[in-house]
């Protein structure tokens, strides 16, 4: 769908005197028989034509001269206001880009003052001139979708038979104009199994250093694409080598050297270990999960000892949690998120547990929200390690043996059954509640009935209504 429209928008462009191409990575996808995620269009036609010719079109900053054509008709009968927004292309409004075709006037681009949006841009009738200021030059061609011509100014076609990731000419001056490429490099040799070229990688070395010039959320979501489209351990493996695992990621980086027990690590130390951690994660991968994975032993470089016996690292979890909670805020994560990442380092420790819960803590364990990603950390981090996989294999029988209603079954006794039983209402009904409820998870409590005997005999009241033995705790 999505390639139909395009190919139609090209060809009603040209209908109207201007020239149009496919460009960029959807060129790149297509050439190496990939189904491209996005359609983005060069045209010689200003930002005003595109969008008199695509009434439901809105501009990302005029000034730039990208319009979006949604894929499916708009209400236009709101207020203009989304016909023209003030973000330039790689901004934070492009999250939605899968519903647009992006529609971009030839342009060129001068000077990059803030290392991240061109001071200056100037409209071109020149495709040329359109890709000579663009990343890299396997991201350069243009594409005619009609003939099937390559438009290819830069080289691309070359560097993608020979697997090379290369800046379109000095790769000082792409990376000085938006430091952000330099992480990009890395992800498209990640992706496609490219090498970065040496003249590429050594500017990437040199400005390394720089790269926390970036917003937080732009350097988060490059990360988060490295980490769930299935090449992880080489993209941080490269980040590492580059230099920039420590400007973006310097808790990773820190776990390079810190050596773990063999009998249970013969992986190697914390990072190799999380690296091929992140090499068993499912693809595709969701996010949080990912960033799970790569946090879950993020506390080990710090509590990192020698005990008599072997290897320790005390209180790891805890700590693991506080770190991973500071670079969840730090890379400014939603509220949201944070939650299941911290919980993913919190509990994928538990695991180790599970043979020996009882019946109530199993199954609290087992109603975890997202308790499908818990289960598929503890698998990669076995794989990763020590290769065991029974614990896996029992929490999965105890999945498909124990019904959903037992797992999560209906309350016996309400607070409102307390209070009419002649309880005064306070923090202790918090524990009464979950101490009939613990009873109900072991299968000793089955009725409202029994559940109430239990509290009344448990529990028994004072003159104030407060039970007395939750009083005395």
């Amino acid at each position: 769908m999505s390639k139909d429209l395009a190919t139609e928008i090209i060809q009603t462009l040209r209908q109207r005197g201007s020239q149009a191409y496919l460009v960029g990575g959807c060129v790149r996808d297509l050439l190496l028989q990939r189904e491209p995620a996005d359609y983005d269009i060069a045209t010689s036609a200003t930002p005003a034509l595109v969008m008199e010719v695509f009434p439901d079109s809105y501009g990302v900053g005029a000034q730039f001269g990208v319009v979006l054509v949604p894929l499916h008709p708009v209400d236009r009968a709101g207020p203009e206001r989304s016909r023209s927004v003030v973000e330039p292309p790689g901004g934070g409004l492009h999250n939605g880009k899968g519903n647009t075709i992006e529609v971009a006037t030839f342009r060129s681009d001068h000077g990059y003052s803030d290392g991240r949006r061109p001071d200056e841009v100037r409209f071109s009738q020149h495709p040329q001139e359109d890709v000579v200021r663009r990343d890299f030059t396997i991201n350069g061609m243009m594409l005619d979708p009609a003939s099937g011509e390559v438009l290819d100014f830069v080289g691309g076609r070359d560097d993608l038979a020979a697997g090379i990731v290369r800046a379109i000419g000095d790769p000082a001056q792409r990376f000085a104009e938006d430091k952000l490429r330099m992480l990009r490099a890395v992800r498209f040799a990640a992706r496609f199994g490219f090498e970065i070229e040496a003249s590429t990688f050594a500017a990437i070395e040199r400005a390394a250093h720089e790269i926390n010039v970036v917003s937080r959320e732009r350097v988060r979501d490059e990360l988060t694409k490295m980490l769930t489209e299935g090449h992880g351990r080489r993209a941080f493996l490269l980040l590492e080598e580059s230099g920039l695992l420590k400007g973006v990621l310097p808790e990773i980086s820190a776990m390079k050297g810190v050596q773990q027990p063999p009998e249970f690590h013969p992986e190697g130390d914390v990072f190799a270990h999380t690296l091929l951690l992140l090499e068993n994660l499912p693809t595709p991968c969701p996010s949080t999960l990912a960033w799970g994975a790569l946090l879950h032993d993020v506390g080990k470089p710090a509590t990192f000892r020698v005990a008599p016996d072997r290897i320790r690292f005390d209180n790891h979890v805890d700590v693991g949690v506080k770190i991973a909670e500071e670079i969840c805020e730090r890379l400014r994560f939603s509220n949201h998120d944070t939650a299941q990442i911290l919980a993913l380092v919190d509990n994928h420790m538990r695991f180790s547990h599970a043979t020996r819960m009882n019946q109530s803590t199993l199954k609290k364990f087992l109603r975890m929200p997202a308790f499908d990603e818990h289960m598929a950390l503890h698998r990669a981090d076995s794989l990763a390690s020590h290769r065991n996989l029974s614990t896996y294999t029992f929490v999965q029988h105890k999945l498909a043996e124990i019904p959903p209603e037992k797992i999560r079954p209906k309350p016996l006794v309400t607070g409102d059954d307390l209070i009419a039983a002649g309880y005064t209402p306070g923090p202790e009904f918090r524990k009464i509640l979950d101490a009939v409820e613990n009873a109900q998870l072991e299968g000793s409590l089955s009725s409202h009935e029994t559940a109430m005997e239990f509290v009344k005999a448990k529990f028994p009241q004072d003159a104030n209504g407060i039970s007395s033995q939750v009083a005395s705790s």
